[in-house]
């Protein structure tokens, strides 16, 4: 076969837009990704951001990066945010049938012959100059409570974890859709050549049971280029895999040998125009860079004591959830566009009151503290911080009801979470529920809304952030969201 028919016959619909690609396109990026071949040796210092679409952001944005503090498995609304004084007067009886409405309850708990109302055992404070309550669980947040939006009335249309997780991840309950972080990054681009612009940190959980598995597919790029996935960061070892030379390979060494790989990939590029050999190109500069750049970052050594003190102990202890906090700052310090941590261990269907004291005391002070680190920097202004879980748990108990035990299913209706940062109101909260924290009586807040105001808050219209795959244009906030310009400053 003639060759160029049958490279014409191997091309697929992407590669044949990127086809057109070539020409100055191709030097720009080349130059970008490698600035010997221009023949500048200089570092780039523009503060522009590297990469992003040329037309955003839409808007003058109030935050020019995320930190995202997911706490994987649901955290108890009813035990650390939404007072109902109330239900101490009813403890132990049914939930009534004018509450629930008929509404759908998981497989864990519609097999029980009885849903008893368990109030919370933990008492609630006063904070602020407000008055918020808030939980004797959160002694720290409520410290903080003067420069964070809560919101009570997040809901969602997924009832169990995978579903919720990826919802509130991607928009979408079925997994294949790119991740809020690369959307962002998508969009924006980073502001430092030498750090991935979407950072993923894990810690494990502080509760004694310790499910609710967490997978990859949540930092995905889905069918964006995947040079827009987040990129992992280990606890030990090397942060990332693979970034330390070989035995025996040097400096001078690698950089030539990327440098050879660089010139076949643009070779291939230039051939099929397909965005992922541009990936590929990408990534091995950007694993270059990070060689000096990720040491320097993790090197905690000369962190004043101060610093923490104010996180906590185990801020010293890499891969918890202290010093996951405090890295986040060191990256968001770097320009690192979207830093996205997962905390497990919030799933408690059982053992409650044991398993959120210990789920609080591993999280309060870190979460606080990054507030407050931020803030004295200069940095809490730019920075939209965010909190919260996949949905919420229930007001009934699951499994048996004891005076000082119980345990609580997954509850989608409403959950709190909370915001603070660029562009979001200080010492406010939003929503209301009703007196068995089950339905939503005011403000209600569904996942899209979330969304759309999140990237609202980074100065991009979601209904204009789009990419088109099979046919269409999809968004992260699929076909709904609407900005709350209630929690906005």
């Amino acid at each position: 076969m003639n060759p160029i028919r049958e490279h014409a016959l191997n091309l697929t619909r992407r590669q044949l837009f990127g086809y057109g690609s070539r020409g100055i396109g191709v030097m720009a990026l080349a130059s970008l990704l490698n600035p010997k071949l221009m023949g500048d040796e200089a570092p780039i210092k523009s503060a522009a951001a590297f990469g992003g679409l040329p037309d955003l952001p839409h808007f003058a944005p109030k935050a020019k990066r995320v930190i995202y503090l997911h706490q994987s498995g649901a955290p108890s609304q009813i035990d650390l945010f939404d007072y109902k004084p109330k239900l101490s007067e009813i403890a132990g009886t049914e939930l009534p049938d004018s509450v629930r409405q008929g509404q759908r309850i998981t497989g864990m708990t519609s097999g029980q012959n009885s849903l008893p109302v368990a109030p919370s055992i933990f008492k609630f404070n006063r904070a602020g100059e407000h008055g918020t309550w808030i939980s004797e669980l959160l002694p720290h947040t409520a410290k903080i409570v003067d420069d964070i939006t809560i919101v009570r009335t997040v809901n969602t249309d997924a009832i169990n974890h995978d579903p919720a997780i990826t919802f509130i991840q991607t928009g979408f309950m079925q997994p294949g859709r790119p991740s809020m972080g690369s959307w962002v990054t998508y969009g924006l681009g980073s502001e430092n050549q030498n750090l991935p612009a979407f950072v993923v940190l894990i810690s494990q959980a502080n509760a004694l049971n310790r499910d609710q598995p967490l997978f990859t597919r949540l930092w995905s790029s889905g069918f964006l280029p995947s040079k827009y996935q987040g990129v992992r960061f280990r606890a030990s070892g090397d942060p990332v895999l693979f970034l330390a030379n070989p035995e025996g390979i040097d400096g001078e060494t690698r950089r030539s040998m990327i440098d050879a790989l660089s010139d076949l990939n643009h070779i291939t590029e230039q051939s099929y125009g397909d965005p992922e050999v541009t990936t590929r190109i990408s990534q091995y500069e950007m694993a270059y860079r990070m060689q000096s750049s990720v040491p320097e970052l993790t090197d905690l050594s000369k962190e004043p004591a101060s610093t923490f003190e104010l996180y906590g102990p185990d801020s010293k202890k890499p891969g918890t959830y202290a010093a996951n906090c405090l890295m986040a700052r060191r990256l968001a310090e770097r320009g690192v566009r979207f830093i996205q941590l997962y905390h497990r261990g919030w799933d408690q269907h059982n053992d409650l009151p044991r398993d959120l004291a210990l789920q609080c005391q591993g999280t309060d002070q870190a979460s606080a503290a990054l507030i407050t680190d931020l803030k004295q920097r200069g940095l809490l202004d730019d920075t939209l911080v965010i909190w919260g879980g996949e949905f919420g748990r229930t007001v009934y108990c699951q499994g048996h009801l004891t005076k000082d035990n119980y345990g609580r299913d997954h509850h989608p209706r409403c959950f709190t979470m909370w915001f603070a940062g660029g562009g979001i109101k200080r010492g406010f909260t939003l929503g209301e529920t009703d007196d068995f924290s089950y339905n939503i009586v005011s403000d209600p807040v569904p996942i899209h809304d979330v969304q759309a105001t999140v990237l609202h808050c980074l100065g991009i219209d979601h209904t204009r952030l789009t990419y088109k795959f099979q046919g269409r244009h999809f968004r992260l906030t699929d076909v709904a969201g609407s900005v709350n310009q209630e929690v906005l400053a």
